[in-house]
């Protein structure tokens, strides 16, 4: 039954509609408040069906038909909040994501989080019940405001509109605010921001736009960014290394560039490639010729794949910068860091000190060390080539089954600068953070808590905004590489949407029965076999070929170095798994 109570206010004190308006004032404001994130640049929207949020549903279709924004529709909200982060993570602007009350509303805290732990813009939209129907048990009801604690850089309860014309500007206003907060434009400090909407009964109202209707009406306009800090200047000192997490994009390899300094860039750091990438960093900082010599690190991004790193930056007479050019939050291990700074430059001293004997020394020994230890695994693992034709040895390495290293070199390799490449928070992440050579190529991952929610939703968005629009920013193929757990994780978001566009999406699920992970930790060696593969390996069986089917995707299946090559060759024509079975 409807959930409203009888409105005692006195015939003066009914709210003043607008002759022109819907008849709902839900669907008044929700035009214009969707219509103003509109003209700010908002082009993506994911919703997921409710009553309580039907008049954003209903004004977002109809802006989609007059082609202002694109549409995603996600049945669990858990997803659909994956799929903005990844839809933001990709395009830098900050995708809607509208629900309705409720539990519908806590299913967002994961992509939450991740949006706040990885500085993502994210706005989401939920629906309420208004004041009086708060604090009744009324049915779907709960405490939404404040729901997502300290993570949303603007976090506002925003009363029922009562249908007065003034509201289309407290809109507006409302759109900026958050864009703005959502960006960092003025904090320097972007991530999530939750607007949390009441609406009343009637809950829609029949509207049909035209297409001058965005164009025409008054509004705010897209903020002008605001100008970083003046960079600090880094002057000459040998023994200084450079590293690259999460994020740090490439301004950390042309840093290192100008100073000579080695590079130690994580797979996912968008750093990983030029004259100073030393691939094999975990070895070297283990040896003391080497992580015993370092003397000052500058630290891009959230390092998070290795302990050697943290290691390294938790000694005694290693001098620390952190580049954290926003968030309160700071990368800080062992609370040891010296100072942080928002943006970094080599001073003259530094490009000039780059071409000494001394600086080279110090960047050859790295680069050439890592280069060759590389080349000697690869050499342990392929066969010599016979000019003759193919050996019986390299017959059988061709026929050899799949590791983990040949899976990441394989995908790697099939990656190119129009390809986007996601990863789960696998065991894969690390294979290829140890191994795969540079390549200046955009890879993804939700490192920001490094779980494995919403990988599969994360990666849509990701092809969904590099594919999509008018103007696509790749023409290339999005591949996620993940374990079976990961996959299983976030199976519900395999389901595709009738109507929407099928990005060129190809998940490699490297299937080693469970949560293989935990084998190379301490807990290995201590922790009862059967009570390792219970409560952390969690094994599980699950036929993907049957679950692709189901959820209508593509099907492949490769179990040596041939069919994983053919299989991740050429794009595919549709969403695919890709099945590699992985000894555990």
């Amino acid at each position: 039954m409807p959930e409203t109570l009888p409105d005692t206010r006195l015939p003066d004190e009914q709210p003043r509609r607008d002759p022109g308006s819907s008849g709902s004032p839900a669907t008044d404001f929700s035009l214009a408040l969707l219509s103003a994130f509109v003209r700010l640049g908002v082009r993506d929207v994911v919703l997921s069906p409710g009553a309580r949020s039907q008049a954003l549903a209903l004004v977002a279709a109809e802006l989609e038909r007059l082609s202002c924004l694109r549409l995603h529709v996600r049945l669990d909200e858990r997803s659909a909040g994956f799929l903005a982060l990844g839809l933001s993570s990709e395009t830098g602007q900050p995708a809607l994501v509208l629900m309705t009350s409720g539990t519908a509303v806590a299913n967002l805290h994961p992509a939450v989080l991740e949006a706040h732990h990885s500085g993502v813009p994210l706005i989401v939209l939920s629906a309420d019940r208004p004041a009086e129907l708060r604090g009744i048990r009324s049915n779907q009801t709960t405490v939404q405001p404040g729901m997502f604690g300290t993570a949303p850089r603007l976090s506002e309860d925003v009363p029922a509109p009562e249908g007065d014309p003034q509201e289309a500007t407290t809109a507006a206003d409302l759109a900026q605010r958050a864009t703005d907060a959502a960006l960092g434009i003025y904090t320097r400090d972007p991530g999530p921001v939750h607007l949390n909407l009441a609406f009343r009964e009637p809950l829609s109202a029949a509207i049909e736009l035209d297409a001058d209707h965005i164009s025409a009406a008054d509004g705010p306009t897209v903020p002008a960014v605001v100008a970083r800090e003046p960079a600090t200047e880094i002057d000459p000192q040998v023994g200084t290394v450079v590293i690259a997490g999460t994020g740090s994009g490439p301004e950390a390899e042309e840093f290192a560039r100008a100073g000579d300094w080695p590079l130690l860039a994580e797979v996912v750091s968008g750093a990983r490639f030029g004259p100073n990438l030393v691939v094999a960093y975990r070895e070297l900082l283990a040896e003391a010729s080497f992580g015993g010599a370092v003397t000052r690190a500058i630290v891009f991004g959230h390092p998070t794949l290795s302990r050697e790193i943290p290691a390294l930056l938790h000694r005694d007479g290693v001098e620390v910068i952190v580049v954290a050019p926003f968030g309160a939050e700071k990368y800080n291990p062992g609370h040891r860091v010296h100072r942080f700074v928002s943006a970094v430059v080599a001073s003259p001293a530094s490009v000039a000190a780059a071409v000494t004997s001394d600086a080279r020394r110090w960047r050859g020994r790295w680069v050439i060390t890592s280069r060759e230890l590389l080349a000697s695994d690869s050499a342990a693992t392929a066969p010599a080539i016979d000019a003759r034709g193919i050996t019986r040895s390299e017959l059988a390495f061709l026929r050899a089954p799949i590791t983990r290293a040949m899976l990441a070199d394989a995908v790697w390799a099939a990656s190119w600068p129009h390809d986007r490449l996601v990863f789960g928070a696998s065991r894969l992440i690390r294979e290829a953070d140890r191994r795969v050579p540079g390549k200046k190529i955009s890879v993804h991952s939700n490192r920001g808590l490094a779980g494995i929610d919403g990988t599969v939703a994360t990666a849509f968005g990701i092809a969904a905004a590099s594919q999509g629009g008018a103007e696509p920013r790749s023409a290339g193929t999005t591949r996620v590489l993940l374990g079976d757990l990961t996959l299983l994780h976030d199976v519900g978001s395999l389901l595709l949407t009738p109507g929407e566009p099928l990005p060129r999406l190809q998940v490699i699920v490297g299937v080693d029965g469970g949560g293989s992970i935990f084998d190379g930790l301490e807990v290995a060696a201590t922790a009862p076999t059967d009570a390792l593969d219970r409560v952390l390996f969690t094994p599980r069986r699950v036929d993907l070929r049957s679950l692709a089917a189901a959820y209508g995707w593509d099907y492949a299946r490769a179990e040596t170095r041939t069919e994983l090559e053919h299989a991740l060759t050429g794009a595919p024509t549709a969403p695919m798994i890709l099945e590699v079975p992985l000894a555990r």
